[in-house]
């Protein structure tokens, strides 16, 4: 049986404009409605133009959208995105595309569109959002779309704000019944104290400013005895100028602790390291310890060459997903996941220092004080993430 909120049921009943848009918190009911609402509009069309859906990619509009319509519709009625780009829905030929990217304007250069559907706008490319408003040029044309909130300057709230004929509704996590008490106190928790418990819990607009971290404190996360087993890794922001920062990572009981670090800034001490003195040092770093992974700045490629050669560490190239890891990386530190030895000064020096950028209309970390906070993101994302 089909459960829907007052609130869904409200979008369901009015949202019959040519722009229709759920915006708000994540987890918070948005997208549920939208796998009997695509059908319906399907099923409306005329055949006077196309069918498309739009996500960030292709990979993430088939995870957030297709899998979940085809676990309710079944095959039949929900297929795979082929190699040309089109999938079946409901009888119907549709177009799926990736949204991230401004190469993606041209495939939709000549094309008429009878129903749109987004996922996940506020990560599109703008241009391929323009070019999708003039694309939707038949009489009954009409978009249904999601977005979490980002920054107040972002282009697509200037739309939702101007005069279009825009049906526009507001979600918190709070309007999801559906969702246990504990699990969003642990969300409450993984994102208080930052920028993304006003966008992911509150559903606001609202500007990245000031400490990226601000929940880090010596209180909380910084330790002075080690714990005495655990599971080793290495984590490195390489640089040659810029800052090369590596720590040295025991995952224990289920917390990581920076146990030491090797910091050096090529600008400042007018030393120049080769990727064979920095192997040097990453192997004074690890001492006698059993390293399970070095994970590496993937663009590091000469420095994973070197390592690889020597043949004693696995090497793992980052995941280097800047925002997505910096949400991650916060929920560790809140979660009191993250410890950092007294002896790490350079990095707890960059926690107190690490900024937002707010002299640009989109979130971006200020390039200084960032090497080991990036060698940190490093680590979380792509190894914490997996064992916690």
């Amino acid at each position: 049986m089909i459960r829907l909120t007052d609130k869904q049921k409200h979008f369901w009943k009015n949202a019959n404009h040519r722009w229709n848009i759920k915006e708000g918190a994540t987890r918070s009911g948005k997208t549920y409605l939208d796998y009997f609402l695509i059908p319906k509009r399907i099923r409306a069309c005329t055949g006077s133009g196309l069918i498309v859906l739009l996500g960030n990619t292709k990979g993430t509009l088939n995870r957030n959208i297709l899998e979940p319509m085809r676990s309710i519709w079944g095959d039949e009625y929900v297929g795979n995105i082929g190699s040309d780009g089109t999938v079946t829905l409901f009888g119907r030929k549709c177009h799926a595309l990736g949204a991230d990217k401004v190469t993606q304007v041209s495939k939709l250069q000549g094309a008429g569109i009878e129903y749109c559907y987004g996922d996940e706008v506020t990560t599109w490319n703008e241009e391929v959002f323009a070019m999708l408003k003039s694309r939707l040029d038949k009489p009954n044309s009409l978009f249904d779309g999601t977005c979490n909130p980002d920054s107040p300057n972002h282009w697509l709230l200037k739309f939702l704000e101007s005069d279009a004929d825009i049906f526009r509704q507001h979600y918190t996590i709070y309007d999801n019944p559906n969702l246990s008490a504990e699990f969003v106190k642990n969300l409450e928790n993984e994102y208080r104290g930052t920028v993304y418990f006003d966008r992911f819990i509150l559903g606001k607009w609202a500007l990245a400013e000031g400490l990226i971290y601000p929940m880090f404190n010596r209180k909380e996360h910084v330790f002075d005895e080690p714990p005495e087993n655990g599971k080793y890794y290495i984590s490195i922001d390489y640089g040659t100028l810029n800052p090369c920062s590596m720590g040295l990572w025991c995952v224990s009981g289920g917390c990581a602790y920076r146990i030491r670090e090797f910091y050096h800034d090529g600008r400042s001490s007018n030393k120049l390291y080769t990727d064979e003195e920095y192997y040097k040092q990453l192997e004074k770093l690890a001492g006698g310890l059993p390293v399970q992974y070095i994970v590496v700045d993937p663009s590091a490629a000469s420095f994973i060459e070197t390592v690889r050669r020597h043949g004693r560490f696995s090497v793992k190239k980052a995941k280097n997903d800047v925002l997505d890891g910096i949400r991650f990386t916060a929920g560790m530190i809140l979660g009191g996941k993250i410890k950092i030895h007294s002896s790490c000064e350079n990095t707890i020096r960059e926690f107190g220092a690490y900024c937002w950028d707010t002299e640009v209309n989109e979130d971006r970390p200020i390039k200084q004080n960032d090497h080991a906070m990036d060698d940190i993101r490093y680590f979380c994302y792509t190894i914490l993430k997996k064992l916690v």
